[in-house]
Protein backbone atom coordinates (compact mmCIF):
# COMPACT_ATOMS: atom_id res chain seq x y z
CA UNK A 1 0.00 0.00 0.00
CA UNK A 2 0.94 3.64 -0.97
CA UNK A 3 1.35 6.33 1.25
CA UNK A 4 -2.13 7.51 2.63
CA UNK A 5 -3.72 4.63 0.86
CA UNK A 6 -6.78 3.72 2.91
CA UNK A 7 -8.35 0.38 2.40
CA UNK A 8 -11.24 -1.17 3.88
CA UNK A 9 -10.81 -4.35 5.40
CA UNK A 10 -14.30 -5.47 6.39
CA UNK A 11 -17.92 -3.52 6.56
CA UNK A 12 -21.00 -4.23 8.47
CA UNK A 13 -24.09 -2.16 6.82
CA UNK A 14 -22.26 0.84 6.54
CA UNK A 15 -19.97 0.78 9.76
CA UNK A 16 -16.28 -0.62 7.89
CA UNK A 17 -13.41 -1.30 9.16
CA UNK A 18 -9.67 -0.21 8.04
CA UNK A 19 -6.18 0.53 7.38
CA UNK A 20 -5.10 4.37 6.84
CA UNK A 21 -1.34 4.08 5.87
CA UNK A 22 0.86 7.41 7.17
CA UNK A 23 4.20 8.30 7.20
CA UNK A 24 4.45 7.53 11.31
CA UNK A 25 2.63 4.35 10.86
CA UNK A 26 -0.64 2.58 10.02
CA UNK A 27 -3.95 3.83 11.36
CA UNK A 28 -6.48 1.06 12.35
CA UNK A 29 -10.05 2.39 12.22
CA UNK A 30 -12.23 3.14 13.82
CA UNK A 31 -10.23 4.45 16.13
CA UNK A 32 -10.37 7.11 18.95
CA UNK A 33 -7.92 9.81 18.61
CA UNK A 34 -6.69 11.60 22.34
CA UNK A 35 -6.53 15.44 21.91
CA UNK A 36 -3.72 16.95 23.35
CA UNK A 37 -3.75 20.63 22.46
CA UNK A 38 -0.90 21.99 23.46
CA UNK A 39 1.53 18.74 22.45
CA UNK A 40 0.46 17.20 25.07
CA UNK A 41 -2.45 15.12 26.55
CA UNK A 42 -3.32 16.36 30.15
CA UNK A 43 -1.76 14.25 32.94
CA UNK A 44 -0.64 11.70 30.29
CA UNK A 45 2.61 10.98 28.71
CA UNK A 46 3.25 9.40 25.51
CA UNK A 47 4.39 6.12 27.34
CA UNK A 48 0.83 6.19 28.98
CA UNK A 49 -0.81 6.88 25.34
CA UNK A 50 1.17 4.18 23.52
CA UNK A 51 0.30 1.55 26.40
CA UNK A 52 -3.57 2.59 26.47
CA UNK A 53 -3.65 1.68 22.48
CA UNK A 54 -3.81 5.43 21.01
CA UNK A 55 -2.74 5.31 17.61
CA UNK A 56 -2.97 8.80 16.36
CA UNK A 57 -2.75 12.30 18.81
CA UNK A 58 -4.01 15.26 18.23
CA UNK A 59 -2.65 18.82 18.49
CA UNK A 60 -3.89 22.17 17.85
CA UNK A 61 -2.38 24.92 15.56
CA UNK A 62 -3.93 27.43 16.59
CA UNK A 63 -2.25 27.31 20.20
CA UNK A 64 1.16 25.96 19.01
CA UNK A 65 1.17 29.11 16.84
CA UNK A 66 1.11 31.46 19.42
CA UNK A 67 3.04 29.15 22.02
CA UNK A 68 5.49 28.12 21.37
CA UNK A 69 5.31 29.12 17.84
CA UNK A 70 5.79 27.11 14.26
CA UNK A 71 9.17 27.56 14.15
CA UNK A 72 10.34 26.83 17.20
CA UNK A 73 8.25 23.38 17.05
CA UNK A 74 10.40 22.88 13.53
CA UNK A 75 13.78 23.83 14.67
CA UNK A 76 13.58 21.12 17.02
CA UNK A 77 12.36 18.30 15.02
CA UNK A 78 8.75 18.63 14.42
CA UNK A 79 5.94 17.81 16.68
CA UNK A 80 6.89 14.44 16.34
CA UNK A 81 10.32 15.05 18.38
CA UNK A 82 9.21 17.81 20.05
CA UNK A 83 6.32 15.44 22.43
CA UNK A 84 8.42 12.43 21.80
CA UNK A 85 5.68 10.86 20.17
CA UNK A 86 6.30 8.49 17.33
CA UNK A 87 3.34 7.52 15.89
CA UNK A 88 0.77 9.39 13.83
CA UNK A 89 -0.12 12.99 14.49
CA UNK A 90 -3.10 15.35 13.46
CA UNK A 91 -2.96 19.09 14.00
CA UNK A 92 -6.37 21.28 13.65
CA UNK A 93 -6.47 24.07 11.27
CA UNK A 94 -7.68 26.54 14.32
CA UNK A 95 -11.38 26.54 12.71
CA UNK A 96 -12.70 25.10 16.25
CA UNK A 97 -11.84 28.20 18.15
CA UNK A 98 -13.91 30.66 15.61
CA UNK A 99 -16.83 28.93 17.13
CA UNK A 100 -15.09 28.51 20.61
CA UNK A 101 -13.81 31.81 20.53
CA UNK A 102 -17.18 33.38 19.77
CA UNK A 103 -16.90 37.19 19.40
CA UNK A 104 -13.28 37.90 19.79
CA UNK A 105 -13.13 35.83 16.27
CA UNK A 106 -13.52 38.30 13.25
CA UNK A 107 -14.45 36.35 10.87
CA UNK A 108 -14.35 37.75 6.79
CA UNK A 109 -13.78 36.48 3.81
CA UNK A 110 -10.39 36.85 3.64
CA UNK A 111 -9.79 34.51 7.21
CA UNK A 112 -10.07 34.65 10.56
CA UNK A 113 -9.09 38.06 13.42
CA UNK A 114 -7.90 35.97 16.33
CA UNK A 115 -7.14 37.93 19.99
CA UNK A 116 -4.21 35.51 21.68
CA UNK A 117 -5.92 33.58 24.45
CA UNK A 118 -1.97 34.29 25.76
CA UNK A 119 -1.29 37.92 25.94
CA UNK A 120 -4.70 39.31 23.93
CA UNK A 121 -2.40 40.48 20.62
CA UNK A 122 -4.58 40.06 17.24
CA UNK A 123 -3.17 38.02 14.38
CA UNK A 124 -5.29 37.42 11.06
CA UNK A 125 -5.36 33.49 10.58
CA UNK A 126 -5.87 33.09 6.70
CA UNK A 127 -6.03 29.42 5.26
CA UNK A 128 -2.86 29.99 3.72
CA UNK A 129 -1.23 30.43 7.16
CA UNK A 130 -2.87 27.85 8.80
CA UNK A 131 -2.10 25.57 6.14
CA UNK A 132 1.99 26.89 6.30
CA UNK A 133 1.76 26.29 10.45
CA UNK A 134 1.22 22.79 9.88
CA UNK A 135 3.47 22.06 7.29
CA UNK A 136 6.33 23.21 9.66
CA UNK A 137 4.88 21.71 12.89
CA UNK A 138 4.85 18.27 10.56
CA UNK A 139 1.82 16.50 11.41
CA UNK A 140 1.19 13.38 9.14
CA UNK A 141 -2.68 14.48 9.03
CA UNK A 142 -3.80 18.34 8.23
CA UNK A 143 -7.03 20.23 8.26
CA UNK A 144 -8.38 22.74 6.41
CA UNK A 145 -9.32 26.00 8.34
CA UNK A 146 -13.12 25.92 8.14
CA UNK A 147 -15.43 28.26 9.81
CA UNK A 148 -17.69 26.70 12.29
CA UNK A 149 -21.11 28.03 13.14
CA UNK A 150 -22.54 27.22 16.61
CA UNK A 151 -26.04 25.21 16.89
CA UNK A 152 -28.12 28.76 17.22
CA UNK A 153 -26.57 29.91 14.04
CA UNK A 154 -29.55 31.61 11.59
CA UNK A 155 -29.97 30.14 7.95
CA UNK A 156 -28.29 33.16 6.71
CA UNK A 157 -25.22 32.38 9.18
CA UNK A 158 -24.86 28.78 7.70
CA UNK A 159 -24.94 29.46 4.39
CA UNK A 160 -22.17 32.13 4.79
CA UNK A 161 -20.08 29.47 7.04
CA UNK A 162 -20.53 26.70 4.15
CA UNK A 163 -20.01 29.07 1.36
CA UNK A 164 -16.71 30.63 3.46
CA UNK A 165 -15.29 26.77 4.33
CA UNK A 166 -15.59 25.63 0.48
CA UNK A 167 -14.16 28.48 -0.49
CA UNK A 168 -10.88 28.42 2.19
CA UNK A 169 -10.80 24.72 1.82
CA UNK A 170 -10.10 25.46 -2.48
CA UNK A 171 -7.31 28.05 -0.62
CA UNK A 172 -5.95 25.45 1.27
CA UNK A 173 -6.00 23.13 -1.39
CA UNK A 174 -3.79 24.84 -3.49
CA UNK A 175 -1.37 26.41 -0.60
CA UNK A 176 -0.32 22.58 0.81
CA UNK A 177 2.84 21.29 -0.58
CA UNK A 178 3.94 18.78 1.34
CA UNK A 179 3.33 14.91 -0.16
CA UNK A 180 4.01 13.56 3.29
CA UNK A 181 1.31 15.06 5.06
CA UNK A 182 -2.70 14.12 4.18
CA UNK A 183 -4.65 16.97 4.06
CA UNK A 184 -8.35 16.57 4.82
CA UNK A 185 -11.74 18.76 3.54
CA UNK A 186 -14.56 19.74 6.17
CA UNK A 187 -18.49 19.57 6.17
CA UNK A 188 -20.32 22.42 7.59
CA UNK A 189 -23.57 22.97 7.02
CA UNK A 190 -25.02 22.85 10.54
CA UNK A 191 -28.23 20.42 10.90
CA UNK A 192 -29.91 21.89 7.39
CA UNK A 193 -29.82 19.09 4.94
CA UNK A 194 -29.35 21.18 2.12
CA UNK A 195 -26.58 22.97 2.78
CA UNK A 196 -25.25 19.41 4.29
CA UNK A 197 -25.31 18.25 0.62
CA UNK A 198 -24.22 21.46 -0.88
CA UNK A 199 -20.74 21.45 1.06
CA UNK A 200 -20.03 18.06 0.81
CA UNK A 201 -20.31 18.55 -2.98
CA UNK A 202 -18.25 21.24 -3.15
CA UNK A 203 -15.71 20.04 -0.93
CA UNK A 204 -15.61 16.69 -2.57
CA UNK A 205 -15.26 18.29 -6.06
CA UNK A 206 -11.95 20.36 -4.59
CA UNK A 207 -10.68 16.73 -4.10
CA UNK A 208 -9.06 15.95 -0.71
CA UNK A 209 -7.62 12.13 0.46
CA UNK A 210 -9.90 12.08 3.32
CA UNK A 211 -13.15 13.94 5.09
CA UNK A 212 -14.18 15.41 8.56
CA UNK A 213 -17.53 15.83 9.22
CA UNK A 214 -17.66 19.12 11.21
CA UNK A 215 -20.08 21.88 12.67
CA UNK A 216 -22.00 19.11 15.02
CA UNK A 217 -21.76 17.98 18.71
CA UNK A 218 -22.38 21.71 19.28
CA UNK A 219 -25.06 21.89 21.25
CA UNK A 220 -27.79 20.74 18.62
CA UNK A 221 -30.24 17.86 20.00
CA UNK A 222 -29.22 14.72 19.70
CA UNK A 223 -31.65 13.46 17.38
CA UNK A 224 -30.96 16.87 15.28
CA UNK A 225 -26.82 15.84 15.61
CA UNK A 226 -27.48 11.98 14.40
CA UNK A 227 -29.50 12.62 11.41
CA UNK A 228 -27.30 14.94 9.69
CA UNK A 229 -24.06 12.66 10.77
CA UNK A 230 -25.64 9.66 8.88
CA UNK A 231 -26.51 11.95 6.01
CA UNK A 232 -23.36 13.52 5.55
CA UNK A 233 -21.19 9.78 5.90
CA UNK A 234 -23.22 8.91 3.23
CA UNK A 235 -22.44 11.88 1.15
CA UNK A 236 -18.36 11.05 1.28
CA UNK A 237 -16.42 8.91 -0.93
CA UNK A 238 -16.62 5.44 0.99
CA UNK A 239 -12.36 4.34 -0.24
CA UNK A 240 -11.46 7.61 1.74
CA UNK A 241 -11.42 8.24 5.61
CA UNK A 242 -14.41 9.74 7.60
CA UNK A 243 -13.87 11.52 10.69
CA UNK A 244 -16.04 13.51 13.03
CA UNK A 245 -14.38 16.17 14.98
CA UNK A 246 -15.32 16.78 18.44
CA UNK A 247 -16.99 13.45 18.85
CA UNK A 248 -16.08 11.83 22.48
CA UNK A 249 -19.33 10.40 24.30
CA UNK A 250 -19.74 6.81 24.03
CA UNK A 251 -22.95 6.40 22.80
CA UNK A 252 -22.39 9.26 19.91
CA UNK A 253 -19.19 7.17 18.93
CA UNK A 254 -20.95 4.01 18.69
CA UNK A 255 -24.06 5.63 16.10
CA UNK A 256 -21.13 7.39 14.17
CA UNK A 257 -19.00 4.26 13.79
CA UNK A 258 -22.45 2.36 12.75
CA UNK A 259 -23.41 5.53 10.27
CA UNK A 260 -19.46 4.21 8.66
CA UNK A 261 -16.99 6.81 10.62
CA UNK A 262 -13.81 6.17 10.70
CA UNK A 263 -12.20 8.64 13.09
CA UNK A 264 -13.09 10.43 16.29
CA UNK A 265 -11.07 13.07 18.72
CA UNK A 266 -12.81 15.05 21.58
CA UNK A 267 -11.18 16.47 24.95
CA UNK A 268 -14.35 15.05 26.86
CA UNK A 269 -12.82 12.31 28.27
CA UNK A 270 -9.68 14.24 30.24
CA UNK A 271 -11.96 17.14 30.93
CA UNK A 272 -14.51 14.74 32.77
CA UNK A 273 -11.37 13.85 34.44
CA UNK A 274 -10.49 16.95 35.60
CA UNK A 275 -14.71 17.07 36.81
CA UNK A 276 -13.71 13.82 38.81
CA UNK A 277 -16.06 11.51 36.41
CA UNK A 278 -15.23 8.84 34.90
CA UNK A 279 -16.57 6.66 31.97
CA UNK A 280 -17.97 3.03 33.01
CA UNK A 281 -20.27 0.54 30.96
CA UNK A 282 -22.81 1.88 33.09
CA UNK A 283 -22.51 4.89 32.24
CA UNK A 284 -20.58 7.55 33.73
CA UNK A 285 -19.96 7.67 37.93
CA UNK A 286 -19.19 10.47 40.00
CA UNK A 287 -15.93 9.57 41.51
CA UNK A 288 -16.49 11.85 44.57
CA UNK A 289 -19.70 10.17 45.56
CA UNK A 290 -20.15 9.18 49.04
CA UNK A 291 -21.18 5.50 48.39
CA UNK A 292 -17.87 5.11 46.81
CA UNK A 293 -15.88 6.05 49.49
CA UNK A 294 -15.76 2.25 50.95
CA UNK A 295 -16.31 -0.07 47.40
CA UNK A 296 -13.08 -2.08 46.81
CA UNK A 297 -13.43 -2.88 43.22
CA UNK A 298 -12.27 -1.27 39.92
CA UNK A 299 -14.14 2.08 38.21
CA UNK A 300 -15.00 -0.22 35.46
CA UNK A 301 -15.14 -4.35 35.92
CA UNK A 302 -14.02 -4.80 32.11
CA UNK A 303 -11.65 -2.17 31.64
CA UNK A 304 -8.10 -3.20 31.81
CA UNK A 305 -6.45 0.32 32.24
CA UNK A 306 -3.86 0.45 35.06
CA UNK A 307 -5.90 2.61 37.18
CA UNK A 308 -8.37 -0.06 36.87
CA UNK A 309 -6.03 -3.16 37.40
CA UNK A 310 -4.35 -1.07 40.77
CA UNK A 311 -6.60 0.62 42.76
CA UNK A 312 -9.94 0.79 44.35
CA UNK A 313 -13.02 2.88 43.41
CA UNK A 314 -12.64 4.10 47.17
CA UNK A 315 -8.98 5.30 46.84
CA UNK A 316 -9.37 6.68 43.51
CA UNK A 317 -12.41 8.31 45.07
CA UNK A 318 -10.31 9.52 48.12
CA UNK A 319 -7.49 10.88 45.80
CA UNK A 320 -10.47 12.95 43.53
CA UNK A 321 -11.80 14.24 47.10
CA UNK A 322 -8.46 15.68 47.94
CA UNK A 323 -7.74 17.03 44.77
CA UNK A 324 -4.32 14.82 44.20
CA UNK A 325 -2.55 14.92 40.93
CA UNK A 326 -2.44 11.48 40.68
CA UNK A 327 -6.62 11.24 40.99
CA UNK A 328 -6.94 13.33 37.98
CA UNK A 329 -3.64 11.23 36.14
CA UNK A 330 -5.89 7.86 37.07
CA UNK A 331 -9.09 8.88 35.44
CA UNK A 332 -8.18 10.49 32.78
CA UNK A 333 -6.21 7.46 31.84
CA UNK A 334 -8.65 5.80 32.48
CA UNK A 335 -10.99 7.94 30.28
CA UNK A 336 -9.40 7.48 27.47
CA UNK A 337 -8.14 3.90 27.86
CA UNK A 338 -11.88 3.76 27.67
CA UNK A 339 -12.92 5.09 24.66
CA UNK A 340 -10.23 3.62 22.75
CA UNK A 341 -10.99 0.22 23.72
CA UNK A 342 -14.76 0.94 22.80
CA UNK A 343 -13.70 1.56 19.26
CA UNK A 344 -10.96 -1.01 19.33
CA UNK A 345 -14.03 -3.71 20.40
CA UNK A 346 -16.03 -2.40 17.28
CA UNK A 347 -13.40 -3.36 15.16
CA UNK A 348 -13.24 -6.36 16.08
CA UNK A 349 -16.95 -7.13 15.57
CA UNK A 350 -16.83 -6.09 12.30
CA UNK A 351 -13.86 -7.66 11.37
CA UNK A 352 -15.56 -10.98 13.15
CA UNK A 353 -19.15 -10.25 11.32
CA UNK A 354 -20.89 -9.54 14.61
CA UNK A 355 -21.22 -5.78 14.41
CA UNK A 356 -24.54 -6.07 14.90
CA UNK A 357 -25.01 -8.14 17.83
CA UNK A 358 -22.03 -5.75 19.39
CA UNK A 359 -24.69 -3.05 18.99
CA UNK A 360 -27.33 -4.65 20.54
CA UNK A 361 -25.29 -5.78 23.65
CA UNK A 362 -23.36 -2.09 24.42
CA UNK A 363 -24.72 -0.94 27.30
CA UNK A 364 -26.87 2.18 26.82
CA UNK A 365 -24.21 4.63 28.52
Amino acid sequence: MSLFDFMIAAGAGDARAGVLVTPHGDIETPCFMPVGTRATVRTLSPRDLSGAGAQVVLANAYHLFFRPGADTVAGLGGLHAFMSWDGPLLTDSGGYQVFSLGASARVSSGGVEFKSVYDGSRHFFTPELSVSVQERLGADIIMCLDQCPGADASPGELRQAVGRTADWAARCRARHRRQDQLLMGIVQGGTNEKLRRESAQRTIETGFGGYAIGGLSVGEERSAMLEALALTAGLLPADRPRYFMGLGDPAGIMAAIAAGVDMFDCVLPTRLARHGTAFTSAGRLNMRGAALARQDGPIDAGCRCYACRSFSRAYIRHLVTLKEILGLHLLSLHNVTFLLDLTRKAREAIMQGRFSDFMKSAPEF
